[in-house]
């Protein structure tokens, strides 16, 4: 088969490389002339466990391309729309110019009735858009649109994208359902394809997101009581996770959701609610709490150097979370904005694996990048542990040159004990414990 896709990020780079891995001709489409190069010279512009050893196979077979010119769509089957819905700046919807223009785009160029398949992440209404704008682009054109929506995990995209728990098509007609059946007959184990209409797809990726994000929330906020009052919070969320009702996935207590996905569908959902009169209540005080639990930890860890007049924090961790170099609403990053809002002169040292780059690009050279791990704690009055990071957990801790031995550990990785035995003060989420 032959599939374009329409825009190289998160979702479109691993998906044209997992479809290219199965076989199909993918042709990866952007406007980034520079990000194209880049790709086309086998220079992966993101990290995901797996991927660049797929890219660069596919690459040499010739079965994934990329090109800047739309009208190499032409003789595709499939055209899937992978391009980002940021919330809007004023208005805190998901911002859909970028989904307007790809559909605009296309348009002159879809021949042999073609599908038209929404992968991003889209409010109820967006295919009937993109088939209204598509239409009024060009009234010759024979097509389908479809929703796709995708569901792969950041840090797990290429085991996600070959193992999906779920398929979800969202189809108003036949040929849709039909193509879609085809493409994913493709794959090395059969996948079961909910087919639905396509308002009903549209909001399944909504309703999910939503309903992890609230998870996690809850699972803080449990942590919260379970500190105040002297209960373990890692048995509590043990015990509520052996109830098969609820499952033990999304219970970790940590600085908050982030990333770029569950902050902007959870405000997007809220809106759309609105704008229909309805009020998500749940979902509401989870985008609050998820805001107030990054302030709260940031004062955590402010906490413990408050009779420091000029501190130095150490950072481990500016992604979102591990596995992937996206920093887009990160916790971490959050929470060092936030300790330089309240304390300008506080000196911070960081360590990413991965996501230093793109974390510059939002915190800029207010702090300093360090090489190591090692480089980000010396000399430091506390160390604060903000990705749950492999590497972050295998460090020797008495190989740490810090002013103060002191760790604030909002991802539950340190050893306290191992800390302890090193004289250090561990201050975890559960509880706190002083050095020997």
């Amino acid at each position: 088969m032959k599939i374009a896709i329409i825009g190289t990020g998160y979702v479109g780079l691993p998906s044209g490389v997992g479809f290219a891995e199965l076989g199909h001709d993918v042709i990866c489409v952007d406007k980034d002339a520079s990000k194209i190069e880049r790709l086309r010279k086998g220079r992966i512009t993101l990290f995901e466990q797996g991927l660049e050893d797929l890219f660069l196979k596919n690459l040499k077979t010739g079965r994934l391309n990329f090109t800047t010119d739309i009208r190499s769509i032409s003789d595709s089957d499939v055209v899937m729309i992978a391009v980002g819905t940021p919330p809007h700046p004023e208005t805190g919807h998901a911002d859909m110019k970028y989904i307007h223009a790809a559909a605009r785009d296309i348009a002159p160029y879809l021949k042999n009735a073609a599908v038209v398949a929404n992968k991003s992440t889209v409010p109820v209404g967006t295919g009937d858009d993109v088939e209204r704008i598509i239409s009024l682009a060009n009234p010759k054109a024979k097509f389908h649109v479809i929703s796709l929506p995708e569901f792969l995990r950041e840090g797990f995209a290429v085991h996600d994208f070959f193992n999906p728990d779920r398929v979800v098509v969202g189809a108003n007609a036949s040929r849709g359902k039909k193509l879609m059946q085809e493409l994913y007959d493709s794959f090395p184990k059969p996948q079961e394809i909910l087919f639905t209409d396509r308002r009903s797809s549209e909001m399944i990726k909504y309703a999910s997101n939503a309903f992890l994000a609230v998870k996690i929330h809850y699972a803080n906020e449990m942590q919260t009581l379970c500190a105040k009052v002297g209960a373990n919070i890692y048995d509590v969320t043990k015990g509520m996770g052996m109830d098969s009702r609820i499952g033990a996935k999304f219970l970790n207590p940590g600085p908050g959701y982030g990333g770029s996905c569950f902050p902007k569908d959870t405000l997007a959902l809220v809106n759309t609610a609105d704008s229909v009169g309805v009020n998500m209540s749940l979902v509401n005080a989870a985008v609050k709490g998820n805001d107030n639990r990054q302030i709260e930890m940031a004062h955590k860890i402010l906490d413990t150097v408050k009779h420091v007049q000029y501190p130095n924090i150490g950072v481990w961790g500016l992604a979102f979370k591990a596995g992937t170099d996206d920093a887009r609403e990160s916790p971490a990053v959050r929470i060092v904005q936030e300790i330089k809002k309240q304390r300008p002169q506080v000196s911070i040292r960081v360590h990413d694996p991965k996501a230093m780059k793109e974390a510059y690009q939002i915190l800029g050279n207010h702090i300093t990048y360090t090489l190591t791990p090692y480089d980000a704690a010396f000399n430091t009055d506390v160390l604060a542990v903000l990705t749950e990071w492999k590497e972050f957990s295998e460090v020797s801790l008495d190989r740490l040159q810090m002013r103060e031995k002191r760790i604030v550990d909002l991802r539950n990785i340190v050893d306290a004990n191992y800390a302890i035995e090193n004289g250090f003060e561990y201050i975890g989420l559960q509880y706190r414990k002083i050095s020997r």
